[in-house]
């Protein structure tokens, strides 16, 4: 698992990331100190109940959901949000942030 200072930098990408648009795991990893897009996973699968992030936004450097256990919930909250996929499953290029 990631440091604590390594978290808050997550958590504080993620933070930023607008609604109906995406960025991958090893975006965020790459605006830190240190993570790698597999910590930025694990940061996501352990965030606590309750918490206010929107985890859904990030995906796979494929533009698509990574298959778990909260895929469909995660496809589902990008839907509301506007995010469309193509016949593959892939976030159009044009709604990656930054």
């Amino acid at each position: 698992m990631a440091s604590s200072a390594v978290l808050e930098q997550i958590y504080t990408i993620v933070a930023q990331i607008p609604e109906g648009r995406v960025t991958t795991y090893g975006s965020v990893a790459k605006m830190t100190e240190g993570a790698t897009a597999r910590m930025v996973g694990g940061a996501m699968r352990h965030l606590p109940e309750g918490h206010g992030l929107p985890w859904h936004r990030v995906i796979n450097a494929t533009r698509r959901v990574t298959e778990h256990g909260g895929a469909v919930r995660q496809r589902e909250k990008l839907r509301a949000e506007g995010v469309v996929f193509d016949a593959r499953g892939k976030v159009p290029a044009e709604l990656l942030w930054p």
